[in-house]
């Protein structure tokens, strides 16, 4: 009897095992919380194996609100075209507001932050921002940095959520990142994922004519799908902060986009929180391409800044530059690849007079010309 009662119990005890055991492993693998109401409050039954899914869709949920698109109205012109079955035809560009761009909150009371490229089409422009519950917002106030491709918008609200900053010198290879945006200029916060698949990359932005061809260095390389419209929206990490501001694509590749990372914008955000906005930009007024030493031996010509083009009416033209001279010193300090014209444009402000050294026609002179301030 004794023998009976024991094997009933020994039976009994291995059903519950049992049952604990698979309420565990499904718990692990399929996410069921059998547990939960057997052994509540136990902290083996709290730990769970978030999915891929649930994280973008937490990602999403939470910044989507604080993603704006930026959209932009120009002037309407007539434009004449010519008419591939003879004679003109025209059509009307601008007139009506087009997205370009995408932005995230950074603060309640209306600071949006993009990227300076979205908001460079010019003084007759006017540009809204439309947040995820489609209101609209005038922006009263663009504050470009001229050091980076960032710009800070303001508009006239409270009450907006902003979203978290995060951390980008702790960045790793490999890494998982949301990207959210109006992708194309059309379809308003979608929504990509990928990983973060380089750092401290450099790549060239910004105009031909904005005095030299702005260089930004160390962003990141990611394969989420950045597209035409995606710029100046966030790159998120899995816990939803951002770690970057999208900004370019790599033209003829697959999924090769690159961001700013948020310690550049966070460090922006500050001087303009200080100043309540950014240092003017030294403008020179040169399109440049930078000779090799390699270049340079198998022409015979020395390492330096060969000038391409050449602004009307500024510092260069004024103070004799002229297309095809190679800037060889900015005062007695040497261009090289690894210290390019750009390089040493940073370092400088509008007022400085500079010494520039030339090589023109096999022969070195020297000029003096004085830097004037960048007009966006």
């Amino acid at each position: 009897m004794k023998t009976g009662k024991i094997l009933i119990g020994l039976s009994l005890l291995i059903v519950v095992l049992l049952a604990a055991t698979g309420g565990i492993i499904a718990d692990r693998i399929f996410g069921f919380s059998l547990l939960d109401e057997i052994l509540p409050g136990k902290s083996v039954i709290d730990r769970k194996i978030v999915s891929e899914e649930s994280v973008v869709i937490k990602v999403a949920e939470e910044a989507s609100p604080s993603v704006v698109t930026v959209s932009v109205e120009t002037p309407a012109r007539r434009v004449l075209q010519l008419n591939p079955f003879g004679g003109f035809s025209s059509r009307v560009e601008g007139g009506t507001p087009q997205d370009i761009g995408t932005g995230f909150i950074v603060s309640q009371d209306g600071l949006i932050v993009t990227n300076k490229h979205v908001v460079s089409a010019g003084d007759e422009a006017k540009y809204k921002v439309i947040t995820k519950d489609d209101k609209e917002y005038e922006v009263t106030q663009i504050s470009r940095d001229p050091a980076n491709d960032i710009a800070i918008l303001k508009i006239e609200a409270t009450g907006l959520k902003p979203v978290e900053l995060g951390e980008s010198s702790n960045l790793k290879v490999g890494q998982f990142v949301v990207a959210i945006g109006t992708a194309l200029g059309e379809f308003r916060h979608t929504v990509t994922t990928g990983v973060i698949s380089g750092l401290g990359r450099g790549i060239t932005a910004g105009s031909v004519f904005e005095g030299y061809v702005e260089r930004l260095d160390n962003v990141i390389q990611t394969d989420a799908a950045i597209n035409p419209g995606n710029s100046g929206g966030p790159l998120l990490n899995s816990a939803g902060q951002v770690i970057g501001i999208n900004v370019a694509i790599a033209q003829d590749a697959q999924n090769v986009g690159f961001a700013i990372p948020v310690d550049t914008v966070k460090s922006a955000l500050s001087q303009y929180n200080s100043t309540g906005g950014f240092p003017a930009k030294a403008y020179l007024g040169v399109e440049y391409q930078m000779i090799s030493e390699e270049t340079a031996t198998a022409n015979s010509v020395p390492q330096g800044a060969y000038v391409v083009r050449i602004v009307g009416g500024s510092p260069a033209e004024i103070g004799g530059v002229k297309t095809q001279d190679v800037i060889t010193k900015i005062d007695a300090e040497d261009l090289r690849t690894e210290n390019t014209l750009g390089d040493v444009m940073t370092k400088k402000k509008p007022g400085d007079v500079l010494q520039l050294e030339i090589w023109r026609n096999n022969q070195t002179i020297k000029l003096t010309l004085t830097l004037s301030e960048f007009s966006q």
